[in-house]
């Protein structure tokens, strides 16, 4: 049985990984991209309605792309040319003037990014995960999460993955020894008290 999910409204931030144009283009699973940006947007707007803070995460390489990683590795991933919009956040989410839009340069959106000091200034010490790909930018910024001790809430049905088996695997068996998973309905009823 799971436990019933209460939240802190003062100490608790939404962080949304990579629903930005180019990665919301791409076929996704369990959920499709349009299903989970509803979910996400549906969080977004509750987090604000309540004075929450909303982190909108975005991936893009800077434009002479030399902040990219170079480690050798067996399956490397290729840059390749990206339209002009690739890392434009999606219009249902924004964003909106009391936003933070963090823009980082590789899977998780806390090395080298501001986040963990934003967080940290607003006395936040828990955080609502979700976004695109689940196995990918999610886990690595939870990961990264853990670690700085924060209390993760992972928003199962706001996140999706290119296969549904890597999604599975992450919400089944990493995030579940990191945080608590729940549905955006379950979410929002807890911030709603």
């Amino acid at each position: 049985m799971t436990e019933l999910l209460s939240i802190d409204t003062l100490k608790t931030a939404l962080v949304i990984i990579d629903l930005q144009k180019g990665i919301a283009a791409m076929q996704t699973a369990p959920s499709s991209a349009a299903d989970v940006i509803e979910n996400a947007a549906t969080l977004a707007q509750t987090f604000r309605k309540n004075g929450m803070p909303v982190f909108l995460v975005r991936v893009t390489p800077s434009p002479d792309k030399k902040d990219a990683l170079h480690p050798i590795t067996d399956a490397s991933m290729q840059m390749r040319d990206m339209p002009e919009d690739w890392a434009t956040v999606v219009p249902e989410l924004g964003p909106e003037p009391t936003d933070f839009v963090i823009t980082k340069h590789q899977w998780g959106a806390f090395y080298g990014t501001e986040l963990d000091l934003q967080l940290r200034r607003r006395g936040i010490d828990t955080i609502v995960l979700c976004g695109i790909s689940t196995n990918i930018g999610v886990e690595s910024t939870a990961r990264f999460a853990y670690e700085y001790g924060y209390n993760q809430i992972f928003a199962e049905d706001a996140c999706a993955s290119q296969d549904a088996s890597d999604h599975a695997f992450a919400i089944g068996k990493i995030f579940p020894r990191m945080g608590r998973v729940r549905k955006t309905n379950e979410i929002i009823a807890a911030i709603a008290g």
